[in-house]
């Protein structure tokens, strides 16, 4: 079995200059601890909530006044689309990670792969009632940011 057939391939991701409230909060509606950050589709680091955290602290600055790129981690570990999913497994064994982002032969960001995913591959109908209960959770949350966003254009208009 390879990562595409175990990965999540729509997923959120983070522009650098994003700031860490954009960052926090998309992660907080999303339950996300880490999220991929993407320039044209090209993975440029990952960040966590750790990163935003220490970045708030360190710097003592506002959420909103920090951008992505200064808290993310820019030297991001990733996996290809047609790996073996026993080869990832090691891999993140080795580098003590629970995520790593996919990327296709253009080194374009196609999806995410997670511990989970490649230790207990899905099983037909167990597992498709989990995926539908988190699916559904990303759907709402996904609801709940467009619901924002237009509330903030009709008050900026």
């Amino acid at each position: 079995m390879k990562v595409r057939d175990v990965m999540t391939p729509d997923i959120e991701v983070l522009n650098p200059d994003d700031t860490l409230r954009t960052a926090a909060q998309l992660m907080a509606d999303l339950d996300l601890e880490a999220l991929p950050v993407s320039e044209n589709n090209h993975l440029t680091g990952m960040i966590t909530g750790r990163d935003i955290a220490i970045s708030v602290v360190a710097k003592s600055r506002g959420a909103a006044e920090i951008t992505v790129r200064e808290a993310m981690s820019p030297d991001v570990l990733y996996c290809f689309e047609n790996e073996p999913i026993g080869n990832i497994e090691q891999k993140m064994n080795d580098w003590w990670v629970r995520r790593l982002p996919v990327v296709n032969e253009n080194n374009r960001l196609i999806g995410i792969v997670s511990l989970a995913d490649v230790t207990c591959p899905p099983a037909a109908a167990s597992t498709s009632r989990v995926v539908g209960e988190s699916s559904q959770r990303v759907r709402a949350a996904r609801s709940r940011r467009r619901i924002r966003r237009n509330r903030g254009a009709a008050v900026a208009a």
